[in-house]
């Protein structure tokens, strides 16, 4: 049987096996199911009293408990009994409305409610305002879901100085971020690893642009083309099943979300404490248009340049066993040693640039259809002056300990790295949605994603100083260690120097995803009880293409070698921390070498590193999947349950370097290129119980048994060796054809009890069983063909779990007196316990181990915030934290675990709104300065410190 054929079999099982299920129950209803076709239908929509949708807003009937929950632009459907039906809509923050409809069978009726549109006749406190609107929008919409969800409106976003969405999220309870330079990457949702979170833009799921993982760099995408982000904690059979810790999705902005002419954009400028001037701006121009403005068109523009100059030194620790120079018997002194020290002195330029749009048709209430789409670039430029001190050149010699140790023989590296990073992430969908008469959706979504990283830029020029006795030491700090080679004038003596080599590196990895989608849902009559069926299907196929090329040069006549080091340096100092690292390269200089050099060095097949062949693969990954489900009222109880399946074909290939004698045809530096390939196919199904049950309008409590999976990184499960030798040290990474998806069972319960006029109390605990677990695990001094090597892969875990529980405090003191009523608090804190088995122990005699703490997990998170709103001034103080977590587990040593230091942060961001749609504000970001550390085991064994400054932004907001 074929590919297409077993998944067109796949198809209609799934699909048979959703109509066996609900085809009696239907057929025993016919005359109910009848009535419901004929039943009036109501089109909705819940809007402020500035016209401004009103999303998440709750409709009840009140004749018959029916329910339903408005949509982003504040829209609902509802199939209604013929005669008079009673609305009440509630929306946190506004006074409840009830609006009477009166309606014939086969009839259409359009509703709309205004909510707090009368004020001064109502004795109900209404909250309004920037920050309590975007709060009352995420309360709203988190408060009628069906699973536990959280929501980051726009108007919530803008209030903090985050830049892009990952910095954003770090807010949300649970979720955490893992930053580069100072700036949010990846988030950690409830403790998982990154690559556990789907990320999806307007529905489409959007492909990583690393070739190493599957998490999405959300650093590429800024926030402010955000109308709002969604985090499902707990997945819906409708939803893609590929998100073991949540699922977010980004959703652009809509033409309808003001139905009129709309423009609104900001501007502003920076102050970096480590760096240069930034600058940020931004503009959404929106319209409704033609015959009863049923057309909508929507353009949304960002654009943000920033520099950075963090401070930066790294220390690469190994347990070294080697004999001591000088010793009568050779002992290994068995010690903790740096191999070596790096100093990074950077000036990075780094820009993002967005464009999000939207053409939207919608002639009558039940027929919509859209063409949406987004782009996004991220640009890294970096230049990187280094001093390296490599006491693994030389040799142990004299006393040796875990904090200090001298080394003969050893060398210092002096560098200019030129490195470019480009990232672009671009999505396209279109589809459509129809209402039948009896209530039934269909809608279809047909979705192009490509996601693209590039390095233009991977060069560098290295010089190398003679042999020399360094030693260190970290017992007086382990954060600022002391160095004998500043004792000396050596290191900033150009002639110390020789050339040493030029490396040219380049990287391509272009991801691309097409795919389509189909829900049909259904309100119905079961057992005399209202059901909403639905099921759907989805088919998607990605492709992967990475490719690395590396070249090193050490030719030692000109023109590759340039010579004497002192003209191509400048008179810059070149310092980091208290660390005088001498001066600077001239850059221009030393680009305009390496562009000289680079076809030269480039350009001969000897100069090409066989191993990074290896570092090239190809992807294909099919997945075809069918849910279906039902969702149902039982009193205040709402019920949904139902089955996803999901069926993965992958292909995979890449090269191996095999070694061969040199005169073999095609060789290169002894090794010639073989082809590998692999294919695995797998089914799997997704179960589903979603319970909401409301105790009473305020207290809401959840539960939700789930299950998900997450599919292995492209780059693990290929079959690929990238092998590596520098400075006599073979570092192997390689790929495990045979690794396993990462399977999760879900429990997951929780209590919110909503607070008038606007907040909100709630606790929620999950457990996640994992199975086959996937861990990265680094062996030193493993069997390697002839010799040995430091090997890195990824393996599975048979047993897991990750546990925890969040609290959330978020309140408007509304009911303080007089100017204290603008006050406000945000609070959450989520506590995590996390652990996997592995089938083997590893570490040295009798000190083995099999069980760990779970890669990319904290124990702690909180957030912190104070916020006051009045009379058009607001201002909010806040605090992130996120405790140590683990970053890799070495099979060798525990205290060669690498960590990552738990981290806090103060920021601040005021405004002020003259009320005539203009708004000043100003960020204050990072006053702690906090550093980034990452240790080996202890924190004395600092690996990385790493301090980025604060920052200071001052701009305009306006709206029209």
């Amino acid at each position: 049987m074929g590919i297409i054929e077993m998944k067109l079999h796949l198809l209609m099982g799934a699909s048979l096996a959703t109509l066996a299920f609900v085809s009696p129950a239907m057929a025993a209803n016919d005359e109910v199911a009848a009535a419901v076709s004929t039943a009036p239908t109501v089109y909705g929509r819940v809007i402020n009293a500035d016209g401004a949708p009103l999303p998440g807003a709750e409709i009840i009937v009140r004749e018959t408990g029916q329910r339903a929950v408005s949509d982003a632009q504040g829209q609902f459907v509802l199939n209604v009994r013929e005669g008079s039906s009673t609305f009440d809509v509630r929306y946190l923050g506004l006074p409840t409305a009830t609006q009477t409809v009166s309606a014939v069978g086969g009839e259409a009726v359009s509703l709309s409610v205004t909510l707090g549109a009368d004020a001064s006749n109502l004795g109900e406190v209404i909250v309004t305002g920037v920050i309590t609107d975007g709060v009352a929008r995420s309360l709203n919409q988190q408060r009628n879901a069906d699973g536990t969800v959280n929501v980051l409106s726009a108007d919530a976003i803008g209030r903090y100085p985050d830049p892009n969405v990952a910095e954003s999220l770090q807010r949300v309870q649970g979720i955490a971020i893992q930053r580069d330079q100072g700036e949010g990457r990846y988030i950690n949702v409830r403790g998982a690893p990154a690559a556990f979170t789907a990320v999806s833009v307007d529905g489409v799921a959007v492909p990583a642009v690393s070739p190493t993982t599957r998490a999405v760099d959300l650093d590429t995408l800024p926030s402010d083309i955000v109308s709002s982000v969604e985090v499902s904690k707990t997945l819906l059979p409708s939803q893609d099943a590929d998100s073991i810790a949540g699922a977010v999705d980004i959703r652009t902005r809509s033409p309808f979300d003001r139905r009129r002419f709309a423009v609104s954009g900001y501007a502003g400028g920076s102050y970096n404490d480590y760096g240069g001037s930034d600058t940020r701006a931004g503009a959404t121009i929106s319209n409704v248009f033609g015959p009863n403005q049923t057309f909508g068109a929507l353009v949304s523009l960002s654009y943000s340049e920033t520099n950075r100059r963090p401070d930066n030194v790294e220390n690469a620790w190994i347990f070294d066993t080697r004999p001591l120079i000088g010793a009568a018997v050779n002992p290994a002194f068995n010690h903790y040693v740096i191999e070596e020290s790096l100093f990074k002195d950077y000036e990075t330029q780094r820009t993002r640039q967005a464009l999000s749009g939207a053409l939207e048709w919608r002639p009558n209430d039940n027929l919509r259809a859209w063409l949406r789409g987004s782009f996004a670039e991220f640009n890294d430029n970096e230049y990187r002056d280094t001093l390296r001190f490599t006491y693994a050149d030389g040799n142990p010699s004299g006393t040796v300990t875990d904090q200090t140790a001298t080394y003969t023989g050893a060398r210092i590296y002096k560098a200019l790295r030129h490195r470019e990073q480009d990232n672009k992430i671009t999505t396209l969908n279109t589809g459509g949605e129809y209402t039948f008469a009896n209530g039934g959706v269909l809608d279809a979504t047909l979705a192009w994603a490509h996601s693209e990283q590039t390095y233009p830029h991977r060069d560098e020029l290295v010089y190398r100083s003679g042999s020399q006795t360094l030693s260190y030491d970290t017992s007086g700090s382990h954060y600022y260690p002391t160095y004998s080679a500043f004792g000396s004038t050596y290191y900033q003596t150009p002639t110390s120097y020789t050339f040493r080599e030029n490396t040219f590196r380049s990287n391509t990895t272009d991801q691309e995803d097409v795919s389509f989608r189909m829900n049909y849902e259904l309100p119905t009559v079961i057992a005399g009880r209202d059901v909403t069926l639905r099921f759907g299907a989805k088919y998607s196929t990605r492709d992967v293409v990475a490719d690395e090329e590396r070249y090193r040069d050490r030719t030692t006549t000109a023109p590759v070698n340039p010579g004497l080091l002192a003209p191509l340096l400048s008179d810059r100092p070149s310092q980091n921390y208290d660390y005088n690292l001498g001066v600077k390269f001239d850059h221009g200089l030393v680009s305009d070498y390496l562009a000289a050099i680079r076809a030269t060095s480039t350009n001969a097949a000897s100069r090409r590193i066989p191993q990074s062949w290896t570092a090239d693969y190809t992807a294909n990954e099919d997945i075809l999947s069918a849910y279906g489900q039902a969702r149902l009222d039982i009193g205040a109880t709402n019920v949904l349950i139902g089955l996803r399946i999901e069926q993965t074909d992958f292909e995979a290939g890449s090269f191996r370097a095999l070694a061969v004698p040199a005169a073999t045809p095609g060789a290169v530096q002894g090794y010639i290129q073989t082809p590998t390939a692999m294919q695995t196919d797998r089914t799997d199904f997704f179960p589903n119980l979603t319970v909401r049950h409301s105790f009473n309008e305020d207290l809401i409590g959840r539960f939700a048994l789930t299950r998900s999976i997450s599919r292995p990184d492209y780059v693990d499960v290929v079959p690929r060796v990238l092998e590596t030798t520098d400075g006599g040290v073979t570092t192997v990474s390689r790929g495990n054809p045979n690794l396993e998806a990462t399977l999760s069972n879900n429990i997951d319960a929780g209590l919110e009890y909503y607070l008038r006029p606007l907040g909100v109390v709630s606790v929620n605990a999950f457990y996640k069983d994992l199975s086959d677990f996937r861990y990265t695990l680094i062996t030193n001094g493993a069997p390697y063909l002839t010799g040995v090597a430091n090997i890195t892969e990824s393996l599975n875990a048979p047993d897991g779990h990750l546990a925890g529980i969040e609290f959330n405090w978020q309140q408007t003191f509304d009911f303080l007196p007089g100017w204290m009523s603008g006050f406000g608090v945000f609070a959450n804190y989520t506590v995590t316990d996390a652990e996997i088995k592995t089938s083997n122990s590893y570490g040295v005699a009798g000190q083995q181990r099999n069980t760990f703490v779970l890669p990319g997990q904290s124990d702690t998170l909180y957030n912190a915030a104070l916020f006051y709103e009045k009379h058009g001034f607001s201002a909010r103080l806040s605090y992130t934290h996120r405790s140590e977590f683990l970053e890799a587990i070495n099979a060798d040593r525990a205290g060669l675990d690498l960590w990552v230091e738990g981290r806090g942060q103060l920021d601040f961001t005021t405004s002020y709104d003259f009320g005539n749609g203009i708004e000043l504000f100003g960020e204050a970001k990072n006053l702690t300065d906090s550093a980034g550390v990452r240790y080996y085991g202890v924190r004395e064994r600092t690996y990385e410190y790493e301090k980025f400054g604060y920052n200071i932004f001052m701009g305009v907001r306006f709206k029209l």
